[in-house]
């Protein structure tokens, strides 16, 4: 059965294509499922030639990534200069490039890994970006960077959360540079994370939008509470909100640890994308529908860390779709009779 993405509260509905594994298809063949299965939205982690030259002339939308070690060289004006030329100025006529995506993944002063990386970020975004607007590319091509809700305090009320003191001389400069260029701000939302860092006081169907009723403040998911969380601490870095939210990441493992359950997933990516979000937005962003990338296209064997990571796709490598939605029953019975 063909993944049909349906465009109600969700407003484009992409996957990412993650490459962390040794038995995944070609990179031709993997933009075949993307059409074959309607997906027009495609965010890879690096601008892979091979994934490049499959996408040209076809009606895939793609966000890509600068990789962490390139930051660096990308300070020095030339060197962005090179690299926009080679990685976008020579596809641009037939590839659909929307987002370039600064930093492989989530980059903090927080996050030991990427926390040397800090000092590159907005210098490396602003000569990108300065070579975007020369070729005038300024309003097709936008430059972003991806967070994560650790840089948040005060998660919960959303209206009251904040970005933490010891971040806001990092996060707020670049806030201000995607207002300035009307770009928007990048972030990976996971209720699964959230659900299996507390449990006990996270409820499983608040986590994948199946809690009947609402809570104190109105709320039925915790999706909606994560996003506002954030758009609540943008206006308060920068004493407005001009600036917009894409999730670049959101998902559900299918095994492999607490919570990873091929019938729950299919509840989380079926509420997430389908009619149970008709209604656009979230209760601070009414009528806002909301671009969202799935992680991932496909299992990746070679994930570190947890084994869950390694089961986050939404097809199998052999390009087999996982989810069927009569597990959406069977999981909804254990909700209701067997999980707290």
């Amino acid at each position: 059965m063909k993944i049909k993405i349906k465009r109600h509260k969700v407003q484009c509905v992409g996957v990412c294509y993650g490459r962390n594994g040794n038995n995944l298809p070609l990179a031709e063949d993997v933009v075949n499922l993307y059409k074959a299965n309607g997906i027009t939205s495609m965010r890879v982690y690096d601008p892979i030639v091979e994934t490049l030259n499959a996408l040209k002339d076809c009606n895939i939308q793609i966000m890509f990534c600068i990789p962490n070690d390139k930051l660096q060289a990308l300070t020095d004006p030339k060197e962005a200069y090179n690299w926009v030329v080679a990685n976008v100025i020579n596809y641009i006529k037939q590839v659909k490039i929307r987002y370039i995506r600064t930093v492989g993944n989530e980059i903090s002063p927080l996050i030991a890994g990427s926390s040397q990386f800090v000092p590159f970020l907005l210098p490396a975004m602003e000569n990108v970006q300065q070579v975007i607007t020369a070729f005038r590319l300024n309003n097709r091509v936008k430059i972003s960077i991806a967070i994560e809700t650790g840089l948040l305090a005060n998660k919960y009320p959303p209206s009251q959360s904040t970005f933490r003191g010891d971040v806001t001389s990092f996060i707020k400069p670049i806030i201000e540079f995607l207002k300035q260029n009307n770009a928007p701000l990048l972030a990976n939302i996971y209720p699964y994370f959230a659900y299996i860092g507390d449990p006990d006081h996270v409820a499983l169907s608040y986590a994948i939008f199946a809690q009947p009723e609402p809570d104190s403040l109105g709320y039925t998911n915790l999706f909606d509470v994560m996003l506002d969380s954030i758009y609540y601490a943008i206006e308060k870095a920068i004493g407005e909100n001009k600036v917009e939210i894409v999730v670049s990441e959101s998902g559900w493992p299918s095994e492999g640890g607490l919570g990873g359950s091929m019938g729950i997933a299919t509840i989380y990516y079926r509420n997430l994308i389908g009619p149970a979000k008709s209604k656009a937005g979230t209760i601070h962003k009414p009528r806002k529908p909301i671009e969202t990338y799935l992680f991932a296209i496909f299992d990746e064997n070679l994930k570190i860390g947890a084994e869950t990571k390694k089961h986050f796709g939404v097809f199998y490598p052999n390009k087999t779709q996982k989810y069927s939605y009569f597990l959406v029953l069977v999981e909804l019975f254990k909700l209701l009779f067997v999980y707290k």
